[in-house]
């Protein structure tokens, strides 16, 4: 029973989706439908997802595993958040809002320059014109980097139009491929889990 209410259920609300989709007469019924159950599902999923970030972090501290520093952080800052939150509201003038403007994004701004030097490196090492293939990635991001760039833009003949052209045509092509094989992936993996094909969803027991 364990594994087959859920089977039961994921293949009923999934035949109900899908039917919902491709009638339009369903449409509003549909709506209501799932942004009520969306609601309900998502304060379960809250709550499953504090409790994991509390014991994950938890375990790691009683083990002290590497770097169980960074833990005790993580934990010291949720409670804090959540605390001063509930104790003293999240208005603009809350001292909620104060840490999150003073402490939450000065290090995201951190962590984003940090990812900045990164992408820079990789692309350095992604743009050395060793083949043919390589060569024309990196004229193709010269162009698009110049055409991107006002000054050059407007003194380089043609420039704007490059860039234009190969963001419209190559690239719209290969993206529209990659969009392609996500849509066929994301259907095959839809019927697989209506169907029951793909339990992973139900833990680690397959059958």
């Amino acid at each position: 029973m364990k594994i087959a209410i859920p089977l039961a259920s994921c293949f009923i609300f999934g035949i109900f989706a899908i039917v919902a989709w491709f009638f339009p007469v369903m449409n509003e019924v549909n709506k209501e439908f799932i942004i009520n159950w969306t609601l309900v599902i998502f304060g379960f999923s809250m709550a499953l997802g504090i409790i994991s970030l509390i014991t994950s972090h938890l375990r790691k501290i009683n083990k002290q595993a590497a770097g169980w520093g960074y833990n005790v952080v993580a934990l010291a800052g949720y409670f804090t958040m959540a605390i001063v939150g509930f104790a003293f509201g999240r208005g603009e003038e809350s001292l909620f809002q104060y840490l999150f403007f003073t402490v939450q994004v000065p290090v995201q701004a951190t962590m984003f320059s940090i990812l900045a030097f990164y992408i820079a490196s990789a692309a350095f090492r992604a743009f050395r014109a060793k083949s043919r293939d390589a060569t024309l990635l990196l004229v193709a991001a010269i162009i698009v980097m110049l055409g991107q760039v006002p000054i050059a833009a407007e003194n380089i003949p043609y420039m704007a139009d490059a860039k234009d052209w190969i963001l419209n045509v190559p690239n719209m092509a290969a993206k529209r491929g990659i969009l392609i094989g996500i849509g066929l992936g994301m259907v095959s993996t839809a019927l697989k889990i209506i169907v029951g094909i793909e339990r992973t969803y139900l833990g680690k027991r397959e059958s």
